[in-house]
């Protein structure tokens, strides 16, 4: 067993996203809107439990003996007004309820809430199993990072493009705790994130629709116009990772007090989906994957990997795409002769420009049909950055393959 020195700074934590949002304080009482604190308190469950008509209210948290009650001002016209917000502000922040820190973490970045429920069947005790909470957040990132596809573009499979840029765009969104695997809330920034709130709203219940219409009349055709809502084959592996395991599963989108409900969206109730559903969403996911063509294109990448089994003949490299496809990378299998200027044109830092067909069969991870493969002539400044980026990655240290075989992948 290994011990950490005495002396070594402790790795650090990151912090809850409520602390994150606003350093572990509640937000200013001048900065609240009464009528967003109380829409965010009915929001959750806060019960009205009487108060002075027209001028505060009192509200209580859901369930029995919690002790905690808030005296919230109906607007900020009464001189105990910005008090009765402070004195609130403090009890939510010492309230061991836990809508109590989603309520100040949506005071503190304004924006929408999408809450994921999972219908679990309680254990011995009403114990969960060990990988409840990791299966939920799994599920809840993979149906985030879906919506954000969608914003990217519209198709009924992905695969890996524009992979980089919606996992970049779930960056801003929050997540809260995901206590016995049964639910979760994130918090998607009204300035950096509501077109993937509202994208991911549409395709729910543009999900849902073609599930119903599936069972109604047998046919796949609703999934095929359900995509210019921002279903994919993606949202359905995700709804199926969703639902398995559970007796039921649903996914809520509740718009920003502040900002108010966006442009063709409606204040709706949790979309609910259950295990009947997972052959028909399998069904789809299949179909999606299926039916997304491969596409011709002309891509400029660095060479970072390269194998073939032995001194001569065809072998397999691959491209960090710069240009040319929304992907990270693509494997290729080259001739002898293109194989010699792949590799060349890594030796001296040069990218290369490929004409080929991104293959939707393999995730639009491999180019097929190649030919044109040719160094692109950069200037000096751009062949320098790309060969310390080169020299920094470790890849590079054996990519004639020693250390990757054939079958290497993203």
């Amino acid at each position: 067993m290994t011990h950490r020195p005495t002396g070594e700074p402790l790795r650090p934590v990151r912090p809850h996203p409520a602390d994150a949002a606003h350093d572990g304080r509640p937000p200013e009482p001048a900065d609240i809107d009464p009528a967003v604190l109380t829409a965010l308190l009915h929001r959750h469950g806060w019960q009205r439990r009487g108060g002075a008509a027209g001028r505060y209210d009192r509200w209580t948290p859901p369930g029995p003996g919690t002790g905690t009650s808030l005296l919230v001002p109906a607007g900020r016209a009464f001189p105990d007004s910005e008090d009765l917000l402070t004195e609130a502000l403090q009890a939510l922040s010492r309230s061991a309820t836990p809508s109590a820190r989603e309520i100040l973490l949506a005071l503190a970045v304004p924006g929408d809430e999408i809450h994921w429920w999972r219908d679990i069947p309680a254990g011995p005790g009403g114990a969960t199993a060990w990988t409840a909470e990791e299966q939920l957040r799994s599920a809840a990132r993979r149906t985030l990072l879906a919506a954000a596809l969608a914003t990217r573009a519209r198709a009924g499979f992905h695969g890996a493009r524009h992979r980089r840029q919606a996992a970049a765009a779930l960056d801003t969104v929050l997540v809260g705790p995901a206590a016995g695997g049964r639910r979760l809330t994130a918090f998607a920034p009204v300035t950096t994130g509501r077109s993937l709130a509202v994208r991911l709203h549409h395709a729910l219940y543009a999900t849902r629709e073609a599930i119903d219409y599936r069972r109604a009349t047998g046919g796949m055709d609703a999934f095929d116009t359900a995509v210019t809502a921002g279903v994919s084959h993606e949202l359905t592996e995700a709804l199926v990772a969703l639902v398995r395991g559970t007796e039921g599963a649903r996914i809520a989108v509740a718009w920003a007090p502040a900002a108010g409900v966006p442009e063709g969206c409606a204040a709706a109730e949790p979309v609910e989906f259950s295990p009947g559903d997972l052959p028909v969403l399998l069904e789809a996911g299949l179909r999606y994957q299926r039916a997304e063509p491969s596409m011709t294109v002309r891509i400029t990448g660095t060479v970072v990997r390269m194998h073939r089994s032995g001194h001569r003949g065809e072998g397999t490299v691959r491209l960090r795409v710069l240009a040319g496809a929304e992907v990270g990378h693509v494997r290729i299998a080259l001739g002898e002769e293109d194989y010699r200027v792949a590799g060349h044109a890594h030796l001296v830092g040069l990218p290369v420009r490929v004409r080929g067909r991104l293959e939707s069969r393999g995730g639009f991870r491999r180019l097929t049909d190649v030919g044109e493969l040719a160094p692109v002539q950069v200037d000096e400044a751009e062949r320098d950055r790309l060969m310390k980026a080169l020299q920094a990655n470790a890849e590079t240290a054996a990519f004639f393959g020693e250390a990757c075989g054939p079958d290497c992948e993203d």
